[in-house]
């Protein structure tokens, strides 16, 4: 009975053993940081899109599949032609930054896979690129509307891919290059209105001097009608007595010369 024993438990430990070589592999997970897991059973419930695995050591049933999502921010960068509404040819250079939205990878695995990332994530950012240069000229994408342009392809690769349960954490549009011949021909457009916008504005500034003068003019012209028109001849009459009764009353030595004046006013001659 005691060998029975000992051959059963160790029988036991053999097949442990065979069971832990033939699918270890398949039971035992470790996920590392930045990782999160999602479950297959296919024998039962399927995928399980609710309970999401962490980091650390797990143990799974040699029948089920885990598979493991990087949730770290990731950086893809994109060189794409698109064409501008009037199908023109435009080279732009394009960095998105992302990751998954991690209590929905499971959502995420379902919908596009593992390969999430080039089944979802470019050609996304691809097509927003496209529908929104379309929308555009060469010139206002190049220059007038850039930040416009730039704020829209953002905000709408945000909501796309938001609603497919990715993050978009940044897009950056490092360049936007278009043909020498239509650059030139744009750059030297735009120097010209900046030229005609820079002669605009003097026109008005002269412009603006010039009524200045006009109006300061125009307020000494009637400031001397008003003083003209109250010099009655009793009020210079009026004032001159007064300068007279000034001028008398003066240490200085003069001579006075009554009725002398005009309108019979004194004459004041010499003085020291």
């Amino acid at each position: 009975m005691k060998f029975n024993f000992k051959t059963s438990y160790i029988i036991a430990i053999v097949a442990v053993l065979v069971v832990l070589l033939l699918f270890g592999g398949r039971m035992f997970f470790i996920i590392d940081a930045g990782e999160r897991g999602v479950i297959f059973r296919p024998y039962t419930s399927g995928l399980d899109t609710e309970n999401i695995y962490g980091e650390g050591f797990h143990i799974i049933a040699p029948w089920n599949n885990l598979y493991v999502f990087n949730v770290r921010e990731q950086q893809r960068d994109e060189m794409m032609d698109v064409l501008d509404r009037n199908g023109l040819s435009i080279s732009t250079d394009i960095t998105v930054r992302f990751n998954p939205i991690y209590n929905r990878i499971g959502n995420l695995y379902q919908q596009f896979g593992i390969n999430y990332i080039n089944v979802l994530v470019i050609p996304e950012v691809r097509s927003t690129v496209r529908q929104v240069a379309g929308r555009y000229t060469a010139e206002e994408i190049y220059s007038t509307k850039r930040s416009e342009v730039e704020m829209a392809i953002k905000e709408e690769t945000r909501m796309v891919l938001g609603e497919n349960f990715i993050d978009m954490r940044a897009l950056l549009i490092r360049s936007i290059n278009l043909p020498d011949q239509i650059k030139g021909a744009i750059e030297s457009k735009l120097k010209q209105e900046q030229e005609a916008l820079a002669y605009e504005y003097r026109l008005r500034r002269e412009e603006s001097e010039a009524e200045r003068r006009r109006i300061e003019a125009e307020g000494i012209a009637n400031f001397n009608r008003i003083i003209n028109a109250s010099l009655t001849d009793q009020i210079l009459k009026q004032r001159g007595i007064e300068a007279t009764i000034s001028l008398a009353e003066s240490p200085n030595s003069k001579v006075v010369v009554i009725g002398g004046g005009k309108e019979g006013l004194p004459l004041i001659l010499g003085g020291n």
